[in-house]
């Protein structure tokens, strides 16, 4: 009987648990595997047995970072050490690129030959694209969520596969699930316009955006008085978003993600996204999240004067939404830097709730993003597992 597959794999943040996940699941349908690596709850549920806490890796933000460098250091070189000792048949890198790039170079130092792995292509599409070359050096196979990133990864000398976003595999709230959290939130979708409020996840951006959004609430309710917004909370900035909505003059239904497990913090949030009419969304993942419920949105985002000037000169797109992208329109309206004012923003989500015609064009151009990125095709993490075992066979 042959050896099993050793597999060493990496994630550093809840997302790349997600996949990492999957992927090991997928891998396992496959053929047998032992897992070795650093991961989270989900990773663990799969059989991995974390070198440590993924937690501390889960470090945002570069006030945040410094303190912490030494340790991080420390574990690049534990977790460096571990490979070297294991001498896996593979090395999986998930997302986290300033900690996994780290671990694969001093891997690859000790273990020439080691195969590497890596899930989620930079974004060099976008911005910075001699990330791709950096990412090289150290990778030879990656694993992209995005139809078109492939062709950017194999330039820079490496091979890749487009997998499938894992947005397309996750569950869908049923009908009962949406009416008891309705009626727990006290709103009425039937009879009520629910706008969707996500103003950030960390705290500056809550501080930057929540004027904003409190201003388009203040305006939007005016206009329409059927209108209901409500405001899924992260834990993480749960007490920052209860004090700015404290004196808002329309007051938004908070989303509490007190008592209850990430995982259905998570669905709760999908059910509130496919109970709403439409969306005011901070640009990020969560517009894909969106797109992923029928939700149509309006995108806005405002950074400090730093990073303005930094993303306006590197920057290679003139949009940050992946429906856009992916369609090669400009359907969904973004307000970003200095044009996210109320002002601007209001005349669009009250066009996207007033004007059937907006709503549902958002609506084929959401669909058509899920159908590019998988939607109706094999498990992302099961694509994902074949993808590994072509690469290293």
């Amino acid at each position: 009987m042959s050896q099993p597959l050793s597999v060493f794999i990496i994630a550093g943040e809840p997302s790349g648990d997600k996949l990492g996940g999957a992927l090991m699941a997928g891998l396992g349908q496959l053929e047998p595997v032992e897992f070795h690596g650093v991961g989270g709850p989900q990773m663990i549920a799969q059989g991995l047995s974390s070198l440590f806490p993924m937690s501390d890796l889960s470090v945002m933000g570069l006030l945040e970072v410094l303190p912490r460098v030494p340790k991080l250091l420390a574990r690049v070189r534990q977790t460096a050490n571990a490979i070297k000792n294991l001498q896996p048949d593979v090395l999986i890198t998930i997302d986290s690129p300033d900690f996994c790039l780290r671990v694969a170079a001093k891997a690859r130092a000790s273990l020439p030959g080691l195969k590497v792995v890596h899930y989620v292509a930079p974004s060099v599409w976008a911005w910075r694209p001699e990330r791709a070359e950096r990412m090289a050096q150290h990778v030879d196979h990656v694993l992209a969520l995005l139809p078109f990133e492939p062709p950017y990864m194999q330039a820079a000398g490496m091979s890749c596969d487009f997998v499938g976003h894992p947005l397309v595999a996750e569950p869908l709230p049923s009908e009962q699930e949406m009416a008891d959290l309705a009626h727990e939130l006290g709103v009425n979708p039937q009879t009520e316009k629910l706008v969707c409020l996500l103003p950030g996840s960390r705290k500056g951006e809550i501080a930057r955006l929540a004027p904003v959004y409190r201003d388009v609430a203040q305006e939007v309710a005016q206009e329409l008085p059927d209108v209901r917004f409500v405001l899924p909370m992260s834990s993480a900035v749960a007490a920052e978003v209860r004090r700015s909505t404290a004196y808002w003059p329309v007051k938004p239904v908070l989303l509490d993600p007190k008592s209850h497990s990430a995982e259905h913090s998570e669905a709760r949030k999908r059910a509130v996204f496919h109970m709403c009419h439409a969306a005011l969304a901070t640009s990020g993942t969560v517009a894909l999240e969106l797109a992923a419920a029928s939700c149509p949105m309006v995108v806005a985002y405002k950074a400090n004067y730093l990073t303005t000037r930094m993303v306006k000169k590197m920057a290679q797109i003139d949009t940050a939404n992946l429906v856009n992208i992916v369609t090669e329109s400009r359907v969904i309206p973004e307000f970003l830097f200095e044009d996210c004012t109320a002002k601007l923003i209001i005349p669009e989500l009250l066009e996207l709730l007033k004007n059937p015609d907006s709503h549902d064009a958002q609506l084929q151009a959401c669909k058509q993003t899920l159908l590019t990125l998988g939607l109706g095709d094999e498990d992302p993490g099961l694509r994902a597992a074949k993808s590994v075992l072509k690469f290293i066979r």
